[in-house]
């Protein structure tokens, strides 16, 4: 527990087609800077109430990203989405009320523009805020950053190069998933994962 817990980064973010390069960016640069994402969508079990699954994924990792730019209204139901705020109150109220290992949690907030959620969440006013601008390598670079002050590792390698290797792992992709076979579009979180991890092992 205590190992998983200094190497856990949760992941709260949208999870609709539109952010998924930059999902999967994220998840490359924690696993390359030698940590473990952690995410909702790792455990498809209907019988776990999905927050009480979110609340233990939080009390499991040290990290937290916490992505709140969706903020469009849904095209359905004409509303916004709250998870991801609500997400972030949570990983927040774990530092500030939770036991000392809790205490000892660290975040990231992101979004697409620098100062973009003084306009609907001024209440974090004073966390530091990182703009992705919509943009894979941008997250990379901002998540390697941040792990890399957060950690205070030595080992964690510059963020070009996590770049680089991600763009490499992409084109090496389409083989991997013919060798399995899967199409890419078939691939759920957790086969992502997985390949992601194999192939930075051999890599």
């Amino acid at each position: 527990m205590k190992y998983s817990y200094a190497n856990n980064v949760f992941i709260n973010c949208p999870f609709d087609a539109e952010y998924l390069d930059i999902l999967r960016a994220i998840m490359f640069a924690i696993f390359d800077c030698g940590f473990i994402p952690r995410c909702a969508l790792e455990e498809d079990n209907s019988g776990n109430v999905r927050f009480q699954k979110i609340q233990k994924m939080i009390i499991e990792s040290k990290f937290g990203i916490h992505d709140i730019s969706r903020t469009e209204l849904d095209k359905k139901t004409k509303l916004p989405r709250f998870n991801m705020p609500l997400e972030l109150g949570v990983f927040i109220g774990a530092i500030r009320f939770g036991t000392n290992v809790q205490k000892q949690k660290n975040c990231l907030i992101l979004d697409t523009k620098q100062y973009r959620y003084q306009k609907f969440i001024s209440d974090i006013a004073g966390h530091d805020i990182r703009a992705h601008n919509n943009h894979p390598d941008k997250a990379i670079t901002i998540v390697r950053n941040w792990l890399n002050s957060a950690s205070r590792r030595k080992t964690i390698p510059g963020g070009s190069n996590v770049v680089q290797r991600y763009k490499k792992f992409q084109f090496d992709l389409p083989a991997i998933c013919k060798k399995i076979p899967i199409k890419i579009k078939e691939l759920t979180y957790n086969d992502y994962s997985n390949l992601m991890s194999n192939w930075l092992k051999i890599n």
